[in-house]
């Protein structure tokens, strides 16, 4: 018997139907039924049917429209919570993460000030050195999963703390989804710039994928970050996707580490 394919959300899922077809056969191609309850969820989240901040149903009413138990909808919720794509609030419910949010404001950035806290430096300063649309390199189509000569938007800027700069970013963006984005608008935002991609363009990224180097700079970078040309500068390359891993932003960083250094946890 051929594997019975994931309903669409229009459709609810019978969970008799699916215990039958898993029992007679069992392929490689076999998820869980908790796992394709989350497959349906992620969707959901893709097509902003539940926005960044919303509340999603409640797990009776998730179980009631996909005809599984309160028990698979929790598993399939908890594990999109510890992929920070939910968010659980005790007593209140379950609601989509956003960037908004200050423990999740973070999440992306790893530099921490070598006393650990990196609120006690307060927010960062940032300075927007350019905004501007041009055509896709090569390399920068093949980071975003573009054509080359497709419209992207490239911004540059400087992100200070304790009134230092700490950290030059150069950022690519693909045109479509960011059409309308300017230098004006990223100044005049207080938030998060992932918050803004949610609020005002409709993006989430949910997770990002980097590689580290170390480097020296180069006259301009040490212009822009106030350092000397002998300063060694960790390097770190971005590319962060929104659901569906769809790349949405590569982002080149250079971090000053003599009073800061790169934190990651290892599970």
């Amino acid at each position: 018997m051929p594997q019975m394919p994931a309903p669409s959300n229009d459709t609810p899922i019978d969970a008799a139907d699916l215990s039958d077809s898993a029992s007679t056969q069992a392929t490689p191609a076999f998820r869980p039924l908790y796992q394709q309850i989350k497959g349906l969820i992620l969707n959901s989240l893709r097509l902003s049917e539940w926005k960044p901040g919303e509340a999603i149903p409640s797990e009776m009413e998730l179980a009631g429209r996909y005809r599984v138990s309160q028990g698979t909808v929790r598993k399939a919720i908890d594990e999109l919570a510890a992929e920070n794509l939910l968010v659980r609030r005790q007593g209140k419910g379950t609601f989509v993460a956003t960037h908004a949010e200050q423990h999740v404001q973070y999440r992306f950035l790893k530099l921490m000030p070598d006393s650990g806290d990196l609120s006690s430096e307060g927010p960062a300063q940032r300075l927007i050195i350019d905004c501007k649309r041009l055509r896709a390199s090569a390399e920068i189509a093949r980071a975003l999963g573009l054509r080359t000569g497709d419209p992207v938007l490239q911004v540059r800027r400087v992100l200070s703390f304790a009134d230092k700069p700490t950290i030059l970013e150069d950022i690519w963006l693909p045109g479509g989804p960011f059409k309308g984005l300017t230098a004006e608008r990223l100044s005049n935002y207080s938030g998060p710039m992932y918050a803004l991609f949610e609020i005002e363009f409709g993006v989430q990224m949910v997770r990002a994928e980097e590689k580290i180097r170390a480097l020296l700079p180069d006259a301009e970078q040490c212009q822009l970050l106030k350092i000397e040309p002998n300063t060694p500068l960790l390097s770190v390359e971005r590319i962060a996707y929104t659901y569906n891993n769809a790349p949405m932003e590569l982002r080149r960083g250079l971090y000053v580490t003599d009073t800061h250094h790169y934190r990651n946890e290892l599970n």
